[in-house]
């Protein structure tokens, strides 16, 4: 499966699908997708609204416009980036809610860096 591929899949086909699997290539390329998103958002915030900005804490109507668009950015791929992280769990032969228990127990300080390693581990091993 390639970039584009991958991208119209999480985003058209299956954005709310939580049944069946996700290949690595799928998973990976929708979070190389999502960290590109993000990096184009940060250099438009810092950017546009200038590095000052955050150490006097004084933000511009520019910063307030793209912090706007990332909390909308945010919002829209959250769901499907769940959802691929199901799947990818699921090409695995593990249940989709382990992803739940991945995200309480990685907010437990140390716990939480080990889940990380775990849930990386995971998500790059060849499914089923």
């Amino acid at each position: 499966m390639g970039f584009t591929e991958a991208i119209r899949t999480c985003l058209r086909e299956k954005y709310f699908t939580f049944k069946g699997r996700a290949s690595r290539s799928e998973y990976w390329y929708y979070t190389l997708f999502m960290f590109l998103v993000w990096m184009v958002l940060a250099a438009a915030f810092f950017g546009l609204g200038g590095f000052d900005a955050v150490e006097t804490l004084e933000f511009t109507t520019i910063n307030y416009i793209v912090g706007g668009v990332a909390l909308i950015v945010f919002i829209g791929l959250y769901i499907p980036s769940i959802a691929v992280m199901v799947r990818r769990f699921h090409d695995r032969n593990l249940s989709g809610w382990w992803v739940l228990a991945v995200f309480i127990l990685s907010n437990i300080p140390y716990v939480g860096f080990l889940v990380s390693i775990a849930s990386l581990v995971i998500t790059v091993l060849k499914g089923t």
